[in-house]
């Protein structure tokens, strides 16, 4: 791709990842983007790299605008490889520039590249780089998502350079929401939005709020946010925001989730008349088989619901693997404002459903009780069961669901 004039003398110089569909664990679907921004100013700033399979696209589009021996400045935001991978690269096009980066960027920088010979500037939250006609202001974001994050806010050009933060992983021609959402849809957008949130930042949701709060007390001008993934907000730039105080806060649908797997399809019948029982109740649910789906869509699913059940044959007295998984991983995203119970069936000994009640308690999640176990295959009498289970779960979700609006 060419490069892309986003603000005055400011360009995307970044590349696309058209095939990439797994990234660390968290399933891409639609591929995703490695923003970078060279500020074309009286001292050439770049503000980040990209991954090291790219580097030779990112060099090419700088070429196409300046020798990158010519870069005075260079702006590492965050040193996740995606984005710092191909820092070795553009020092040995410009050996001669300073790198502006946190203290924790700087030590996790030694950790994975000589940088004796690297000349660098420990930046802090409110320290400024004037390069001409800008003024960077810098801003750290520790545990947004790293502890070296930062921001950098180019004052004049009232844009905001997020790194992570308001990203989305999409493949995408357009460089801005506004296309994007011309030649897709507003609602793929959101979509991949919640996301990137759920599978990423949804353990900093006290965080993000803090971090806007800074940001609004500091009074700065925002009418764009470009984040080092996906399109660059442009039209809907203060909607994103507010999206993310909407996501840190909690809010969902008023919906359930039911997220399961089966072994003899036992499990999987049951499913039928508890999602009966939740429509029948006036919510919508949506039923989410874990082998037949990517982990981070049904981490997806849940987080944009309210409620969800969990739904897991025994094996070997204990939860079975992939509901183990994705429990595991669930917990480590410390999930809140949810409320989550469980069914199963089982052959002879049970205690799936009982592990998965004590590994809801561990995540303090809002829990609904008992449980529900049905021996081997449902009867018609376990079905009743099941509509029933299904039903008074949605009532309480119902009940539940108006502490949050």
């Amino acid at each position: 791709m060419k490069t892309t004039e986003i603000k005055p003398g400011i360009f995307w110089v970044g590349a696309i990842d058209w095939a990439v569909r797994d990234f660390h664990g968290y399933i891409t679907p639609k591929g995703t983007t490695y923003n970078n921004y060279l500020i074309m100013d009286d001292q050439v700033t770049l503000v980040d790299t990209v991954k090291h399979d790219f580097s030779h696209m990112t060099v090419e589009n700088i070429s196409s605008l300046v020798d990158p021996s010519k870069i005075i400045n260079l702006v590492i935001n965050h040193i996740e490889p995606d984005h710092a991978s191909s820092i070795d690269k553009i020092m040995s096009l410009a050996p001669e520039a300073t790198i502006y980066i946190t203290d924790k960027g700087k030590k996790g920088l030694d950790r994975h590249f000589d940088t004796s010979k690297w000349k660098f500037n420990i930046v802090k939250s409110g320290h400024t780089l004037k390069t001409g006609k800008y003024t960077l202001t810098f801003l750290e974001t520790p545990m947004l998502h790293w502890p070296d994050s930062m921001m950098t806010y180019v004052n004049e050009a009232k844009l905001l350079i997020s790194q992570d933060a308001f990203g989305q992983h999409i493949a995408t021609s357009a460089r801005f929401d506004e296309e994007f959402i011309e030649c897709a849809s507003h609602s793929e957008l959101e979509d991949s939005v919640v996301d990137y949130y759920a599978n990423i930042l949804m353990p900093f949701g006290e965080l993000i709020k803090n971090k806007i709060a800074e940001v609004q007390k500091l009074g700065l001008k925002i009418d764009m946010i470009a984040p080092d993934h996906g399109v660059i907000w442009k039209k809907e730039a203060g909607n994103i925001i507010q999206k993310y105080l909407d996501l840190a806060n909690g809010k969902s649908s008023l919906s359930i989730a039911i997220i399961y797997d089966t072994m003899w399809h036992s499990t999987e019948l049951m499913t039928i008349p508890i999602m009966q029982g939740i429509k029948d109740e006036g919510i919508d649910c949506k039923v989410i088989k874990l082998r037949a789906t990517p982990m981070s869509v049904a981490i997806k699913e849940f987080w944009k619901s309210r409620g969800c059940l969990i739904g897991s044959p025994t094996l070997n007295n204990i939860l079975f693997p992939s509901v183990a998984e994705y429990l595991t991983h669930l917990k480590g995203l410390r999930p809140k404002n949810r409320m989550i119970g469980a069914f199963g069936s089982y052959g002879w000994g049970g205690g799936a459903v009982r592990e998965a009640y004590e590994e809801f308690k561990k995540m303090k999640l809002e829990i609904y009780e008992p449980g529900l176990q049905v021996l081997y295959k449902p009867s018609q009498k376990d079905n009743e069961m099941c509509y029933d289970f299904g039903r008074n779960f949605a009532k309480k979700i119902k009940e539940y669901h108006t502490n949050f609006n």
